[in-house]
């Protein structure tokens, strides 16, 4: 799977902002995997939330990667703005090569519900995390000159919508469409799916939230970022190009159990 002048095939992730998130897990199991990698954050909405970010730790992650004896560079990107899908791409591009896998792990989340809920934040959760990703999913396949059969779409979802109505209903709409290019960039050869890895121990837990996540899943611990990490890898890899067009659930049993 390799699409640049390496020989190595080449990912864009973004949100990847924070050392213990689910996107700095991924990658770096990318990169120990043998893909150069290009990433994105946007520190004032890390600035806004109470885990917050340290100012240089993209930057960090990224540093990670040469471990593995791949190239890698990160970027500050508005997600919101509806020119930076398109920028990112070139950007990407110019440093590394074209792109093989888009991997989306970024969101607006801000939690509110059905009576508080404003325009204008409702506006901003769809801005980023649906069409954003639109944008981003459009680029890749107006973009995409690999292989037939390697390129790669992935996203991660939540469905936690309760009290979090913008974050949820923005994350549906991301769904529909991801898995929408399944079909539509079939003469691509580009599969597409969609990662729900349940509550991720990525630092947003009290030590009571963390207590009864544990109780949750069958196998009684907490999601790592890890997990969601490991699954993207495999649909990244040759041995993971039949799992096409699937909304998996990788959250240790906890959803089976609520059927």
């Amino acid at each position: 799977m390799t699409s640049n002048s390496t020989g190595r095939p080449v990912a864009l992730l973004t949100g990847v902002s924070r050392k213990i998130g689910i996107g700095a897990a991924i990658t770096l199991a990318l990169a120990e995997a043998g893909w150069d990698v290009a990433t994105t954050y946007w520190r004032p909405y890390d600035a806004t939330m109470p885990w917050g970010s340290q100012e240089t730790e993209a930057e960090m992650v990224v540093a990670q990667v040469g471990n593995s004896g791949v190239n890698g560079f990160t970027m500050e990107a508005d997600l919101a703005q509806p020119e930076t899908p398109a920028h990112i791409f070139e950007r990407t591009q110019e440093m590394l090569g074209p792109v093989t896998a888009l991997v989306m792990a970024h969101c607006h989340s801000v939690d509110s519900n059905l009576l508080n809920t404003t325009l204008e934040s409702f506006d901003l959760h769809f801005a980023v995390n649906a069409r954003a990703t639109w944008l981003l999913v459009r680029e890749f396949g107006l973009r995409y000159t690999g292989a037939f059969g390697n390129g790669r779409i992935i996203a991660i979802t939540s469905d936690h919508t309760v009290e979090n109505l913008p974050y949820g209903a923005s994350k549906g709409a991301m769904d529909r469409i991801v898995l929408a290019a399944t079909h539509e960039f079939k003469h691509l050869g580009v599969t597409a799916n969609v990662i729900n890895p349940g509550a991720t121990d990525t630092g947003w837990m009290s030590p009571e939230q963390l207590a009864m996540e544990r109780q949750r899943p069958p196998l009684g611990r907490v999601g790592l970022p890890q997990d969601c990490a490991n699954l993207v890898r495999f649909l990244c890899s040759a041995e993971g190009g039949w799992i096409n067009g699937q909304l998996l659930y990788s959250d240790g049993g906890v959803t089976h159990g609520q059927r």
